[in-house]
């Protein structure tokens, strides 16, 4: 049996806030169990926060902001793209330092901390994920997985839905090749996208962008192996859409 448990009472994230502590302070933590942390409070106490009042816009971001938005949160996303893959109007999908693709190189200004000003990812989330979960043992004496995520687009599909950007203490992929299907035929190419599963699985107890449930808690898997958020990511030699 899955259980899909939020957390509740957590404070507004400040920079340099430890949020292993935190969680470990909140809920009653087992063994085994995966801890989901939505990025925005990751990166919040990781200082990952621009004043737009801070940043001159470039020429090129001016061309690509328009009369649409902003100039100077385009030049936010170029500074966090290492590479722009398309753009229309104000809209950019770049790809960004960790090899990530989505819309505007993961820059958002929902539930920043105050106006005129924008979150950024973390620098590596998987990094970050691997400090939450060491800060989780050393309050909580609890093994547990850290999954840290956010909301992505996809490609041929509307709507956004939660994927793994940062993994620790799990395996992010089961990897079921060479395996059987029911037919007896063995499987080739199928791996599975487990931290991305059980992302989108912890949105679910979330109402919305305003529910204040940064953290949820993900219980029954028991989850095996270890790996990063980087696994998930496809090689640019495999990839037939960029």
């Amino acid at each position: 049996m899955i259980a899909i448990v939020p957390v509740d009472g957590l404070p507004e994230i400040e920079p340099g806030a430890d949020i292993g502590a935190l969680v470990a302070a909140a809920v009653e933590l087992d063994d085994g169990d995966v801890v989901v942390v939505a990025q925005k409070i990751v990166s919040k106490a990781e200082g990952r926060v621009v004043h737009l009042d801070d940043v001159e816009a470039s020429e090129r971001a001016r061309e690509l902001a328009g009369e649409w938005t902003d100039a100077r949160e385009l030049e936010v996303i170029l500074r966090e793209s290492a590479r722009v893959v398309r753009s229309r109007n104000a809209l950019v999908i770049a790809e960004t330092s960790h090899g990530f693709v989505c819309a505007s190189a993961g820059v958002d200004h929902s539930n920043a901390p105050s106006p005129h000003t924008l979150v950024l990812l973390p620098v590596d989330p998987d990094a970050s994920a691997r400090a939450i979960r060491d800060s989780i043992r050393i309050h909580s004496g609890r093994d547990v997985a850290v999954v840290v995520t956010d909301s992505f687009g996809r490609p041929f599909r509307k709507g956004t839905t939660d994927v793994a950007i940062g993994v620790a203490g799990l395996a992010p992929l089961r990897d079921l090749r060479g395996t059987p299907d029911r037919a007896g035929t063995l499987l080739r190419s199928t791996q599975v996208a487990l931290a991305d599963e059980i992302a989108a699985a912890a949105d679910l107890v979330r109402a919305g962008k305003d529910d204040g449930r940064p953290v949820v808690v993900v219980r029954g898997l028991e989850p095996t192996g270890d790996g990063t958020a980087a696994d998930l990511v496809m090689p640019p030699d495999r990839d037939l859409f960029r």
